[in-house]
C-alpha cells in the first residue's frame, strides 16, 4: 500500500506537472523529488513529520 501511494504522489504531484526533455532531465528531477519527499513534505500517516525525522528518531 505505501508504495502505491508513493507512485501517486510522484505521478500527480510531481510527474505530470514538469515536462522532461531528457532522460538525463528526468532523473534530475526524480532525485529532487524524492528529496523533497523525504525531506521536506509532511505525511498525514506520520503525524505531520517528515521521512527523514521519523527515520532519524528511530
Amino acid at each position: 500500500m505505501f508504495v502505491e501511494r508513493l507512485w501517486r504522489t510522484l505521478k500527480w504531484e510531481w510527474v505530470f506537472l514538469h515536462d522532461y526533455a531528457t532522460v538525463r532531465a528526468l532523473e534530475a528531477g526524480l532525485a529532487e523529488f524524492f528529496r523533497f519527499y523525504n525531506d521536506e513534505r509532511i505525511h498525514a500517516a506520520l503525524n505531520y513529520l517528515m521521512p527523514a525525522m521519523v527515520y532519524a528518531a528511530a
